[in-house]
C-alpha cells in the first residue's frame, strides 16, 4: 500500500488560517478552493492520493481498503491469492495503478509493450440495442496487448508527425500528429470499417463531486442547437445504465460514455484488466476467441464475480473520495492576468468554473459544495484534427466531453510527464490549447493572436490549477 503525506483537514488548520480560508470563500473572485470544503493543500507527488476531510469513520477505513485494491496487481488464476486472482485472459494493465499512477494521468507509450496508461477502443459502423458502438468481430471493443494462457492480440505501434505552425508575432511552434496502428495481429485481419479511439487514462480525482451534480445541471446547461448563438452547443451524452437498466446521462470516460463512477470502474475492470464483477460478469472474448472462453476465471465460488460486490464497491468509494488540491499563487500578477485572459477568450463557456453539488446519497462529505472543476461535462465538437471517427452513444467521433482542469498542473509532480488531451498528443498545455478545433475554434485563435507576455499568463494560470 502506498504511503500518504500528512495533510490537514480545513477543521484542523490553525485559527488564523481558518479565518483565511473564511474570507477566502466570502470572496466569489477566490476560488483557490477548488474541491469546496473537499480541498486539501498538497503539492507533493501523492498530491492526487489523499481522503477528502470529513469522511465518516467506517468510510475512512473503506478507503483504504479500496486503495488497497486499485494499487495492488492481479494475478493469474488459479492462485493461493483468490482474492486477486483472474487477470485476463486479455488485459492491458495488472492493477488500476499501472494506468492511473499515483491516482494520476496515463501517457502515450515510448516503446512497443510498454503500460503507460494507453489503451484503444474499438467500433464498427451501428449501435447495439442500447446504442453502444458494435464491437470489432475479432478484437471486441477494447484492444488488448497482453494475455494470459492464450496470445495477446498483438502490439500497437504509434508514429508522429511533427505539424508547424506560427503564432501571429511570428514566434513558430510545432504539434505532434500520431498514427496508430496494430500489428502482429493474432486472431485475424481488422475489419475494414473499424474506428479505432486511442484513450489515455485520466486523473482520479474529485470524481465523486462531479458525480454530485445535479442531472438538472448539466441538462439546463446543454445547448445542442446553439440556441444562443455563441458558436457553443454543449450536449449530454445519453447513456445505457446497467444497474438502472435504462437510460441515464452519461459524466464519466473521455466521451462521457459512463454515468456512474460505479459503473465506470466495473467497465475499466472488465476491458483492462480482464476481472469480472456483477456489473459487467462476462470476460470480454470476440467472436473469433473461442480460446478465451475455456480460461480459469477467479478462485471465487464458480459463476461469481472474480471481485466480489463489496469489494468493488470498496473500490469505488476510493475512487469517489480522493481529495482535490487547492490552487496554486492565485494571487501571483501572471495567474491573475491568466484567470482574464482565460475568460475573454471564453474558454470558460465549456470550461465552466463554478458548479455545485447537490445531496450525495452516501458521503455527506460531497453533498451541497461549491466547486470550480471547470468543466461543464458536456460533448463538444472539437473539429476534425481530434477526431477517432468513433461513436459512442449520442457523442459523434468529433465530440470529446470537456475534461476538469482541476490537477492539470500538477501532472509533472504527480506523473512526471506534461502529456494532454485524450490520447497524450500534446507534450505541454500549450500545444494542447493549439489542438483545439470545432467549437473551440475562436478560443485557440484568440490565443494564437495574444503577445507572447499575456500566452505566457494564460499558461501560468493553467499552472496554477
Amino acid at each position: 500500500m502506498k504511503r500518504y503525506t500528512p495533510i490537514l483537514p480545513l477543521a484542523a488548520l490553525p485559527l488564523v488560517v481558518l479565518i483565511l480560508v473564511a474570507a477566502t470563500q466570502s470572496k466569489p473572485e477566490r476560488i483557490d478552493l477548488l474541491g469546496g470544503q473537499a480541498t486539501i493543500i498538497n503539492t507533493t507527488p501523492n498530491a492526487f492520493g489523499q481522503p477528502i476531510p470529513g469522511l465518516e469513520r467506517e468510510q475512512e477505513l473503506m478507503f483504504f481498503v479500496g486503495n488497497s485494491f486499485f494499487n495492488q496487481n492481479w494475478v493469474t488464476a488459479p492462485a493461493s491469492t483468490t482474492a486477486r486472482d483472474g487477470l485476463g485472459p486479455f488485459f492491458n494493465a495488472r492493477s488500476c495503478a499501472s494506468c492511473h499512477f499515483k491516482d494520476g494521468r496515463g501517457r502515450a507509450p515510448e516503446e512497443v509493450g510498454e503500460v503507460s496508461g494507453l489503451l484503444v477502443r474499438l467500433g464498427t459502423p451501428g449501435e447495439d440495442a442500447h446504442g453502444a458502438p458494435l464491437p470489432e468481430p475479432n478484437y471486441g471493443t477494447q484492444f488488448q496487448d497482453n494475455a494470459v494462457q492464450v496470445e495477446p492480440e498483438g502490439t500497437l505501434e504509434i508514429d508522429y508527425e511533427e505539424v508547424a505552425g506560427e503564432y501571429s508575432d511570428g514566434t513558430p511552434y510545432s504539434l505532434r500528429k500520431p498514427t496508430y496502428r496494430l500489428e502482429n495481429l493474432a486472431y485475424g485481419d481488422l475489419s475494414e470499417e473499424v474506428a479505432m479511439s486511442p484513450r489515455v487514462a485520466n486523473q482520479m480525482i474529485g470524481l465523486g463531486l462531479l458525480e454530485a451534480i445535479p442531472d438538472d445541471t448539466l441538462s439546463t446547461a446543454a445547448d445542442p442547437d446553439d440556441a444562443n448563438g455563441d458558436g457553443i452547443s454543449g450536449r449530454v451524452n445519453t447513456v445505457w445504465d446497467v444497474q438502472k437498466e435504462d437510460v441515464s446521462i452519461g459524466r464519466f470516460g473521455w466521451k462521457a460514455e459512463q454515468p456512474t463512477i460505479l459503473q465506470q470502474a466495473a467497465a475499466a475492470f472488465s476491458g483492462d484488466i480482464g476481472i469480472t464483477t456483477d456489473i459487467f460478469p462476462d470476460e470480454g472474448c470476440a467472436i473469433a476467441q473461442a480460446a478465451c472462453l475455456e480460461v480459469q476465471s477467479g478462485s471465487n465460488a464458480a459463476g461469481e464475480p472474480e471481485i466480489p460486490a463489496d469489494d468493488l464497491r470498496k473500490l469505488v468509494l476510493y475512487a469517489s473520495t480522493l481529495a482535490v488540491p487547492a490552487q496554486r499563487n492565485p494571487d501571483d500578477p501572471r495567474v491573475v492576468r491568466g484567470d482574464e485572459l482565460f475568460r475573454q477568450a471564453n474558454c470558460t463557456s465549456c470550461h465552466t468554473e463554478t458548479q455545485q453539488t447537490g445531496e450525495h446519497p452516501t458521503i455527506p462529505a460531497l453533498s451541497n459544495q461549491t466547486i470550480h472543476p471547470y468543466t461543464d461535462l458536456l460533448l463538444h465538437d472539437m473539429g476534425a484534427g481530434l477526431a477517432d471517427d468513433l461513436s459512442d452513444f449520442d457523442a459523434k467521433g468529433s465530440e470529446w466531453r470537456t475534461p476538469p482542469l482541476w490537477g492539470i498542473g500538477l501532472f509533472e509532480t504527480v506523473n512526471g510527464h506534461t502529456n494532454y488531451l485524450h490520447d497524450g498528443r500534446a507534450r505541454n498545455l500549450e500545444e494542447a490549447i493549439l489542438w483545439h478545433g470545432g467549437e473551440a475554434e475562436a478560443s485557440k485563435d484568440a490565443f494564437i493572436n495574444m503577445t507572447k507576455e499575456d500566452r505566457e499568463a494564460l499558461l501560468a494560470f493553467l499552472g496554477s490549477l
